[in-house]
């Protein structure tokens, strides 16, 4: 039974893991939204944070994003991973952390996902079926 539960524990986050990573989401998002970033292809954009996951041991961090509006996520993406050092350096003075985790940027899908899924619901009510 231990090792199930062992097992287990790997896939749901810990409290800690949880908190660290709501810290950080509200971090990034006055970051993002102060507009402190100089990269040229995040100045005057509008990015949300949906998500941060951080790993169990605290030393990596997985941080959801998509831009408000549409546009170039890749882009996106690649702007935000190479402004990670200076975002990873205004976390370091704010955040009440030991140690600030390496940062990976990843396209949020979820917005895509919804929208998908509304796109459906219109088609079949259209058809008459509900």
């Amino acid at each position: 039974m231990g090792k199930k539960s062992k097992r287990m524990s790997k896939h749901v986050p810990s409290q800690r893991q949880l908190r660290v990573g709501e810290e950080l989401r509200h971090l990034l998002a006055q970051i993002f939204d102060r507009g402190e970033l100089n990269h040229p292809d995040l100045v005057n954009v509008t990015i949300t944070v949906s998500e941060v996951r951080v790993s169990p041991d605290l030393s990596n961090a997985s941080i959801f994003i998509t831009r408000l509006g549409g546009g170039e996520q890749k882009v996106l993406i690649e702007a935000a991973q190479s402004a990670a050092p200076f975002i990873r350096h205004q976390l370091a003075k704010r955040a009440h952390l030991r140690r600030v985790p390496n940062l990976k940027f990843e396209h949020d899908t979820s917005f895509d996902y919804a929208m998908h899924i509304d796109n459906l619901l219109e088609s079949i009510d259209k058809e008459g079926d509900i």
